[in-house]
This record gives structure tokens, sequence and C-alpha cells, in this order.
């Protein structure tokens, strides 16, 4: 009798447990769908980016690393050594890859074939950026990028902030203007647009908030009006405007800011996130020393 209790006390845990890894999200994600760690044996993932083929580029920065999951065969390579200790990716819709490159505190353009790199921004105003961290480039053309102060073991520099805070910048297409959009923020991080290029999401850490603003035709943002009372590392959106953010897992929240579902990720802490494979419907997911995947329901936007 007693080991009888015992086993149905152990799948009672177990049942628990799977329930307690994916919290609501019934209408977003695929039913049945299992956390499936991919690889691990990095020290911190970090700025999944999707090209147009649904390949996922992520970065293992203390090892100043980046690397490639392709979504046919499901396996990761090394795609990039010296990477300026890239942080957050993004792809242009030219194939490129911007680099949040933060050893020297830069932005970085690099080649596909992660052979050639130019840097796109060093300084502003004469003194180094605290460190570009997350990027989103708009549609139309020009990029976003956050700035926030995470003093890092490997600068020759000192840790003390150049910079008169912790910002929000926009870089024209041609490199020619480089701007602040947001300059009443405590720590930015976590940095995503809408697909027609109208709306941006930042997500203030230090503060726990992410906000949405309004974007206007030469970059400069408006109407800057509160999302969430949540703060995220990185963050994604899926086809029905959901905002997917990141730290303790991943916790989602629809358009009008109420949370709609929570994904538990076995690792200390959850960075980022994207969509990825060529239907977009597999949720990517960079935690400390693993990456992670998840079936969707519904398709990312990037």
């Amino acid at each position: 009798m007693k080991k009888t209790l015992l086993t149905l006390s152990l799948l009672l845990a177990g049942y628990l447990l799977a329930q307690a890894q994916i919290e609501g999200g019934k209408n977003i994600i695929e039913k049945n769908a299992e956390l499936i760690k991919v690889k691990d044996g990095f020290s911190f993932t970090e700025g999944p980016a999707v090209n147009r083929m649904g390949d996922i580029f992520f970065t293992d920065q203390p090892n100043d690393k980046i690397y490639k999951w392709a979504a046919g065969p499901n396996e990761v390579t090394l795609f990039m050594e010296n990477t300026g200790r890239a942080n957050g990716l993004y792809f242009k819709l030219d194939g490129t890859l911007i680099a949040a490159a933060d050893e020297k505190n830069e932005l970085w353009a690099i080649s596909r074939d992660g052979k050639k790199e130019k840097v796109l921004v060093s300084s502003f105003k004469g003194a180094k950026l605290n460190g570009p961290n997350d990027i989103w480039v708009r549609p139309k053309s020009g990029l976003y990028f956050t700035d926030p102060l995470y003093a890092r073991p490997y600068w020759d520099r000192s840790p003390e902030m150049e910079q008169d805070g912790q910002h929000v910048y926009f870089l024209s297409e041609d490199g020619a203007q480089l701007f602040r959009v947001a300059e009443d923020l405590v720590k930015p991080n976590g940095i995503v647009g809408t697909p027609d290029g109208k709306t941006l999401f930042v997500a203030d850490i230090g503060d726990q908030k992410t906000y949405k603003y309004e974007i206007r035709e030469d970059g400069y943002l408006m109407n800057k009006t509160l999302f969430c009372e949540m703060g995220s590392d990185g963050m994604t959106i899926d086809e029905r405007g959901n905002l997917y953010l990141t730290g303790d897992g991943v916790t989602v929240f629809n358009r009008k800011g109420e949370k709609i579902a929570h994904i538990s990720v076995p690792s200390k802490w959850t960075a980022n996130v994207v969509f990825g494979a060529l239907d977009r419907k597999t949720l990517f997911i960079t935690a400390t020393d693993a990456v992670y995947t998840l079936k969707m329901k519904v398709r990312g936007v990037w």
C-alpha cells in the first residue's frame, strides 16, 4: 500500500511539474507541446535573431562566439568567433547581421559568411556608449538599440559611465544620423517593434516596466504609454500582437497588456526569445547555459 501511495505521489508530482511548466497560453501554444532542450554547455546565451530561412543565430557572450541553429536538421554549429563580445543580434533584409558588440561599446554589421565586420557606431557625441545591448531594425529603414550599463570583466577601460544616462538610440539607414529617442528610462534593455513599423516596445528592466511608443517617420518616438508592469531582458512579438517578455522564463502579454501565459524554463535566467523555423512557429529561447524550443500555434513576426 505504501509503495502504491509513493508511486501515486511521484506521478502527481510529475504531473504538477508538467502543468507548472506552461501556464495558460492554450490559444498560442501547440497542444501537448513540450519545452525541448536543443543544446547546453554554454556560459550565457543571448541575442537570438532569425534569418529569412528561419535559422536562428545566437550569442554566447562570455565566450565571444555566435552560433547558428539550423531549423531543418535541428542542429547547432559555430558561426563566428571574435565577435566583439556580441550580445543582441538582428538581421537586416539583405542578410547583414547587426550585433551589439559591447567589448568596445560598439554596434557592428557582420557579413553573411561571418568573416567581415564593419563598425557602425563607436561613440555618441565624442563619448563611449555604455554598451549596446538589444536591437530592432525598422522595416522601412534605420534601427533602434538600447544602451544600458552592465560593467563587464573583460573591459580594458573604466566601468564609469561616459554618457549622461542609459538611453535608447536611433541610427539612420545611411549611418549619417545617430540620435536619442528615449532619455527618461532607468535601464532600457529589451526592444522590439511591430511589422508595420508604427509601434515600438521598450523594456525598462531597471524600473520593471515595459512601454509602448508611436514611431514617427523621422525615427523619433512619441506618445509613450505604459504597456505592463514588468521589465524584460529580451523580447519578441507574434502575429496577434502578443508580446513575449523574458527573465523568469517567458511571460506572454496580449496587445492590451494582459498576462495570458507563462513558460517556465529550467535555467537561472531566461535572457531572450525569438520565433524561428521556416513557418515561424517555433519559439526559440536562450537561457543561461542552454537553448530551448517550443512548438507554437501562432507565427512570430520576427
